[in-house]
């Protein structure tokens, strides 16, 4: 946090016990757990936008898939998108956050390793169209069996919002 405050920062969201008085001007928050701030403060953000969105999972070919959904969309949408390969516990809230009033339609990934993780990522994504890439043995040794990883990822699209297709 040191680093950080030398270098400018001065918004901070901590989990561990800070001496404001070390940092003048910074706002401090702490929290119990900061992933899940991050995530709570990502649902929050997209919940401020009514836009389809198409998120994608499956065990690879998630950022190749999403990068073709781009180049096949992009002129004739405002688009935004994981930055690379963002589509982790900390990297889909981090994409999320990039969600603006000017954007038409948002394209998200999401990968999981464990068991439970997709359900804190499907109402960060709240994804109206969803694409599963594959079901494989990559990323599995935190499931059980190739079902259980199966039904997890599902999980990406079991929060609805509605009906919605592209505009225009």
């Amino acid at each position: 946090m040191a680093e950080l405050y030398a270098a400018g920062v001065r918004c901070f969201v901590v989990s561990e016990d800070v001496n404001p008085q070390v940092y003048p001007g910074a706002t401090i928050i702490q929290v119990a757990d900061t992933l899940d701030a991050l995530q709570l403060l990502a649902t929050h953000h997209r919940s401020q936008f009514d836009l389809p969105v198409i998120g994608i999972t499956g065990s690879n070919g998630k950022t190749i898939v999403k990068e073709w959904l781009y180049q096949l969309l992009h002129e004739s949408y405002r688009i935004v998108r994981s930055p690379r390969s963002y589509n982790s516990q900390m990297g889909v809230p981090l994409s999320v956050w990039q969600i603006g009033e000017e954007h038409q339609l948002g394209i998200f990934e999401a990968g999981i390793s464990r068991v439970g993780e997709m359900k804190k990522l499907a109402p960060i994504i709240r994804c109206s169209l969803g694409v599963f890439t594959n079901i494989g043995e990559a990323h599995s040794e935190g499931f059980a069996s190739i079902e259980e990883k199966l039904v997890q990822k599902l999980d990406l699209f079991s929060i609805r919002r509605g009906r919605r297709v592209l505009p225009g």
